[in-house]
């Protein structure tokens, strides 16, 4: 699905009306055109499906020397910076930082596209619990692993500028899978170097 810019344009505009600004004035009247090519931006995951987004990063090298039953090997990445919206309040949910992990079957993931995973994971309106499943389910598909876990720690503006208004105020959600779930030696080796 496309993201209508026109239609952000619009409705932007109409917003700035209902906040009893004038859209005309110098400052604001190109605002509806920048907030939509932002949005496009922003929000382009919102035009992919997890199968859609596994099938444009499927960039995997197969290592005959690893087995699930061998090896309990694991790949961790963290501190990949990215930014999401709420989808609650669109609010943006900011400096947000993904750790992930995964235990190779037979196929071992290109580093840079579990980056890129989480980038256009998060360029949807969403929820902090939900990234980590999408990145989850993807990383699943991928790597033909079971064995998956995604940790993101954030900050959430619909925290910390309104409502309760919190600033530094971190939400860490954790998303396990297979042997993660499952092992507690795993998962304590997992949290001690997310540390």
């Amino acid at each position: 699905m496309a993201i209508n810019k026109a239609k952000i344009e619009a409705h932007i505009r109409g917003i700035l009306e209902a906040l009893g600004e004038n859209p005309d004035r110098e400052g604001l009247k190109d605002t509806p055109k920048r907030v939509a090519a932002m949005y496009a931006e922003v929000f382009d995951g919102i035009s992919y499906t997890n199968d859609e987004i596994s099938a444009m990063f499927d960039t995997t090298f197969e290592e005959s020397c690893m087995t699930q039953e061998e090896s309990a090997d694991m790949v961790f990445m963290k501190d990949i910076e990215i930014f999401s919206y709420c989808e609650h309040h669109l609010a943006l949910m900011y400096n947000m930082k993904v750790a992930v992990a995964y235990i190779p079957k037979k196929k071992i993931i290109g580093l840079s596209k579990i980056a890129r995973i989480a980038d256009k994971v998060g360029r949807r309106l969403q929820l902090q619990e939900r990234i980590g499943t999408d990145i989850a389910e993807i990383m699943q598909k991928i790597t033909e692993s079971e064995d998956v876990a995604v940790i993101i720690e954030g900050e959430h503006g619909c925290m910390t500028a309104r409502g309760i208004q919190k600033p530094g105020t971190k939400t860490l959600t954790t998303t396990l899978r297979g042997r993660f779930k499952k092992d507690s030696d795993l998962k304590q080796q997992l949290m001690m170097l997310y540390r």
